[in-house]
């Protein structure tokens, strides 16, 4: 008869959660500024009508790709109108504020593939791209719903 330890479930959840949390991919160390938008594009062969596979190469071409909002900046710098140093005593207000994006991480974005700029963080390729070259968005209805959330 074996005699088993009633620690070695607890072990073997501790091993598991541990490899998870070293696999899962953050971005809390990176920072997009102003009005850029983060993106892990789609990469990979895709069927045309006819049935020809075409190799990511080919696709870089296209004047439109498609990609995972993985982070957004800030927003577009305005002016603050409720700023004023004129009144020493009134409380302080920042000289400008942001107007956030509609892009939220998780959705789904069409872009114009010219206006990106290439990266690689942590051994994987990203985009950045200014907000104005984003074409359309799609969001699942709850943000755990996509395939690869963020």
């Amino acid at each position: 008869m074996q005699n088993r330890s009633p620690h070695r479930p607890l072990a073997l959840l501790a091993c598991v959660l541990l490899f998870l949390l070293c696999t899962v991919k953050t971005f809390e160390s990176l920072h997009v500024v102003g009005d850029r938008v983060l993106i892990r594009p789609d990469r990979g062969e895709t069927r045309t009508d006819a049935g020809l596979i075409l190799p990511a190469g080919v696709r870089a071409k296209d004047a439109v790709e498609g990609g995972r909002v993985v982070k957004v900046g800030p927003g577009h710098l305005m002016a603050n109108p409720e700023y004023s140093d004129a009144e020493p005593w009134a409380p302080k207000r920042d000289a400008v504020r942001y107007l956030p994006l509609q892009a939220f991480a998780g959705d789904y974005a069409l872009f114009l593939r010219n206006d990106a700029i290439e990266i690689e963080y942590d051994g994987e390729t990203l985009l950045i791209l200014p907000h104005a070259s984003l074409l359309a968005l799609v969001r699942p209805t709850h943000p755990e719903d996509a395939d690869d959330f963020a």
